[in-house]
């Protein structure tokens, strides 16, 4: 019963205030410039949970984001904000210039306006959003008020993805 609170401890609460920058330096504050729709946040504040993280750019691109509509049939998307957020903390704040760096070079620009870097302290994040395994990135659905609706985390997987969007649909 204790580890169900705890996995679930942030739904249904407000999404904590995030001051963070798009890859073009342009600032983006959480859930503030959200409010309106829908948004899908992904968070990684480790090496390896940003690995995992990447492996969600483009299917949720595709999904969320992208109309296909050179096809025979037009794919449906959806009305929502989607933001990956590389978390540049304690000792990891030093490598923030090249790494954001090596992303301007090594991303797809149509990914750039979907891609948010922040840089700052994570214990009021890791109390707050229950992120406790750095190693894994989290994902949260946020309401058009900012308030944390659904939670995910871990590796890109199509069960993952099937679960956010019937989420997104029923709501």
């Amino acid at each position: 019963m204790f580890f169900c609170f705890n996995a679930f401890a942030q739904v249904g609460h407000p999404f904590p205030l995030m001051h963070t920058k798009k890859l073009d330096d342009h600032e983006v504050i959480l859930p503030k410039s959200a409010h309106g729709k829908h948004t899908l946040i992904g968070l990684a504040y480790s090496k390896e949970a940003e690995q995992d993280l990447a492996t969600w750019f483009q299917p949720a691109y595709e999904t969320f984001i992208h109309k296909d509509k050179g096809g025979v049939f037009e794919t449906e998307s959806y009305d929502v904000n989607l933001y990956f957020i590389p978390m540049f903390t304690g000792l990891n704040q030093a490598a923030h210039g090249t790494v954001v760096k090596e992303m301007k070079s090594g991303v797809d620009k149509t990914l750039w306006p979907y891609i948010l870097i922040y840089k700052g302290e994570i214990k009021d994040y890791k109390a707050s959003l229950m992120i406790e395994k750095k190693e894994l990135p989290y994902f949260f659905i946020l309401d058009s008020n900012g308030k944390v609706i659904h939670k995910t985390s871990g590796k890109y997987t199509e069960q993952k993805m099937e679960e956010i969007e019937s989420f997104l649909e029923s709501k």
